[in-house]
């Protein structure tokens, strides 16, 4: 039996995320490089440079007492009005073994923050509106010598438009190894802006795995790893988009974080050729279910699928289905959602007898009521399930189909080129925050 479209969704949503877009930072980083390996804090040195508004450089007056290491700031401009409270601090530092920075505010508290991919210093939140900061880098070679730049900029007012951002997904929660992190706006993004956005959005997986964003449609971006999520991984991600600025005007409300986690790999396999689901938990099979399937007129999709809900108790209602044969109001048990389409897994005990023999269904997964809520019990959203040698092909975008995907095809729906992506594509163990790569 299929469901209406119109079937209603729960979803649980995670904090309010909005997002604003900045001009994409200066890039210019590589030479802190020069020197073998560099050591980056954001709170070590404390300036003392010139507290005016320009870049100040500072060592001894004699030529033997001049520093080895040279450092200097980029961007924002020195004392640059207008900045949107997303920037980033880019600076350059030469013949360095250590380079530090550190960012105050008005009254001289440190702002928090780190090393991002792009090699710019980002803070950990947005900053305030309106309000003067102060920027400080500190490059110290193997003579020992501290060379620091100085440079002031201020915010911009609070803008009157701004974009807002969701995540289905919310603290706490608990899902599937096939579930993708799935990030909304409230307004379309433009194409030029969204690696911006993108390089905003950090993952952090424990164990770490590779995975990449990849934008649905201009409004919604989602995550996935290259293979389903490791068994109980723990997963932290951040959209840091607060004062970023998104095109037109447009800026980001405010940074969004989640924590879940992934429970155990349960996964689903049905094969229309001896009608029957298999499934695996953590790689065992502990259970194999006769089903039925879609008849030929209402086939089944064949292809990777996701659980997106589950209801114990529902009604299916197709009284608006075109062809009068389709149209039936009935209670339905333990059904568990698979495509926006109206394919659930549920419980059929008008079809006991077909189960394990022939198709029967309007497009859906039946089982017994024994079975299904037996099913229901182990599964949860986000749990993966693959139908295989029905007559017709799952429709990309017909329900959560990353997975319906190659990996080659998600990553093209990546705003980073792959080559460009490639640290963004890595999540990292959330007890390593300095290695935090975004996109």
């Amino acid at each position: 039996m299929r469901a209406g479209r119109n079937q209603l969704i729960r979803r649980t949503t995670g904090p309010a995320l909005a997002s604003r877009r900045r001009p994409t930072p200066v890039r210019a980083f590589a030479s802190v490089l020069l020197a073998g390996a560099l050591a980056l804090t954001a709170t070590a040195c404390t300036s003392g440079g010139d507290k005016g508004g320009g870049p100040s450089f500072q060592g001894g007056s004699e030529a033997g007492d001049q520093p080895k290491a040279t450092a200097a700031i980029t961007a924002p401009a020195a004392d640059a009005k207008d900045v949107p409270a997303s920037t980033e601090i880019a600076f350059n530092s030469k013949d360095a073994v250590e380079t530090t920075v550190v960012v105050k505010n008005a009254a001289g508290a440190a702002v928090k923050g780190k090393l991002s991919a792009a090699g710019t210093w980002l803070p950990d939140n947005a900053l305030e509106y309106g309000t003067t900061y102060s920027a400080t880098v500190t490059a110290t070679g193997d003579d020992g010598k501290p060379a620091t730049v100085t440079s002031n900029f201020t915010t911009m007012a609070k803008p009157d438009k701004q974009i807002r951002a969701t995540s289905f997904l919310g603290d706490g929660q608990t899902v599937g190894v096939g579930m993708p992190l799935i990030v909304k706006f409230t307004r379309a993004i433009p194409e030029d802006y969204r690696d911006d956005v993108q390089r905003r959005m950090t993952v952090r997986a424990t164990p770490a795995q590779e995975g990449i964003w990849h934008w649905v449609s201009p409004t919604e971006v989602r995550y996935r790893p290259k293979t389903y999520w490791k068994a109980n991984t723990k997963i932290f991600y951040k959209i840091q988009a607060g004062g970023l600025p998104m095109g037109g005007g447009w800026y980001g409300r405010s940074d969004l974080t989640v924590d879940l986690k992934v429970g155990p790999a349960v996964v689903m396999t049905v094969d229309n050729k001896n009608k029957k689901m298999t499934v695996k938990k953590d790689g065992k099979v502990i259970k194999t279910i006769p089903i039925s399937l879609g008849k030929k007129s209402t086939p089944s999709s064949s292809g990777t699928m996701v659980v997106i809900e589950k209801l114990k108790k529902t009604v299916f209602d197709t009284m608006d289905d075109p062809n009068p044969a389709n149209r039936y109001v009935t209670d339905i048990e333990y059904a568990q959602r698979l495509t926006w389409g109206g394919e659930f897994i549920h419980a059929a005990p008008w079809s006991v007898a077909s189960q394990g023999r022939t198709n029967v269904s309007h497009g859906c997964v039946n089982m017994s009521t024994a079975n299904a809520s037996w099913l229901f019990n182990q599964t949860r959203v986000g749990d993966p399930i693959v139908v295989k040698g029905t007559e017709r092909k799952l429709e990309n975008g017909n329900g959560w189909t990353d997975w319906n995907m190659s990996w080659d095809d998600y990553v093209k729906g990546s705003a980073i080129p792959p080559e460009a992506a490639s640290p963004e594509a890595t999540t990292v163990p959330s007890t390593e925050p300095t290695a935090t790569t975004a996109g």
